[in-house]
Formats: C-alpha cells, structure tokens, sequence
C-alpha cells in the first residue's frame, strides 16, 4: 500500500450543511497536496474530516482516521494561552505518550528561545502560530494536515517549515495543506487540489 490516506464518496459539512460531496481520493507516501478553493469551500472541514475530528455526512476513509496517528495544526493553534511554549509542547507530549527530549530543539529551531518561558498570551501571532508548528519537531507522524500552516510567519519561520517539511517529504511522509497562496519555491512532488472543481 503506498498511500497513507484514501477516501470514496466523501460528503462533507458542518451541522445539517452539506459543503461538499462525492469527494474522492488518496494521499500517498511522499506526496505533498496543495488544498486550494475559496473560503467557505469546506477546506477545513475536509481536514478536519481526515484527521478523526469530525464524522463525514456519507462515504468511506481508510485507514479510520485516528487523531493521534497524524499532526493536525488548525487556525486556531491549540495552545493554552496561560502556559508558554515549552509548557505547551510538554503537555501535548504527554498527551501523544512521546518522551520531551526534542522540545528545546523544536523551539530553537522556529527561532522561539527568547520566548519559551513567556505565556503563549503575550506573544505575538507569528510566535503563536511558530509555537504550534513547533509540534512537528518534537514527534515524526507520517501524516501531516496543516490549515494555513504559513499565517503570519515570517521570512525566517516559512524557511524553517519548508525545510522540515522537505525533510518529513524525504522520508516518505506526506501531508494536506491549505492555502491561500502558492506553497514557496520550487517543489518536488506537490499536487493542487482544488477543492471547488
């Protein structure tokens, strides 16, 4: 099986609101996809539907889809603002059963040392939104579903994200990600999908 993700007649919605149906398709080891389509298409309810935290209206994923088994970043971070970054990577290990001995470097790497130990409510959104992506450093996960993992970085931080996700690419991993502009630089491997055709 060289795909980590397939679906089939997937009808997707938020409530009794059908967003989009008859959705079909795989995502295969190595692969990157570009979900593209304009706002209120259903691109983060796709996400969502994929990563176990939303049941579809109709159809079929295999594997189930299991929230711990992928990384899942949303618009919304999912940090607690009382704690800071470090306190934040340390709970979400807890909570995935994976050992903390990659959180310092994470953090180095997005550039966030200065602010580790500042509650996440004081920072900025960029330091927010690089706390978050911080999570793909601290434990490997084959799948990656990111919902404008790019939203408010900078220069530096996109340049780091891009080489992880080069690294996680080159390792046969794949992920889904939205958004609103090109993925930067040349890349190797990348489908768009746009979600409104």
């Amino acid at each position: 099986m060289n795909y980590l993700l397939a679906f089939d007649g997937l009808a997707i919605g938020r409530g009794d609101r059908t967003l989009r149906e008859g959705l079909a398709g795989a995502i295969r080891r190595g692969e990157i996809v570009h979900l593209t389509g304009p706002n209120g298409i259903g691109k983060t309810t796709l996400l969502e539907v994929l990563s176990g935290l939303r049941e579809p209206h109709a159809g079929r994923i295999s594997p189930t889809p299991e929230p711990e088994a992928c990384h899942w970043i949303g618009h919304r971070n999912a940090l607690n603002p009382a704690f800071t970054p470090r306190e934040n990577l340390e709970f979400w290990c807890q909570l995935q059963g994976v050992p903390t001995g990659m959180i310092s470097a994470a953090l180095s790497g997005f550039g966030l040392q200065g602010v580790a130990d500042r509650p996440c409510r004081q920072l900025s959104a960029g330091q927010q939104r690089r706390s978050a992506l911080a999570r793909l450093s601290v434990a490997p996960r084959a799948l990656w579903l990111l919902d404008e993992p790019l939203s408010a970085l900078d220069e530096v931080a996109t340049g780091h994200w891009l080489s992880l996700l080069d690294s996680h690419q080159r390792q046969g991993g794949a992920a889904l990600i939205t958004s609103h502009q090109p993925l930067p630089g040349p890349r190797v491997g990348v489908r768009v999908w746009d979600l409104s055709k």
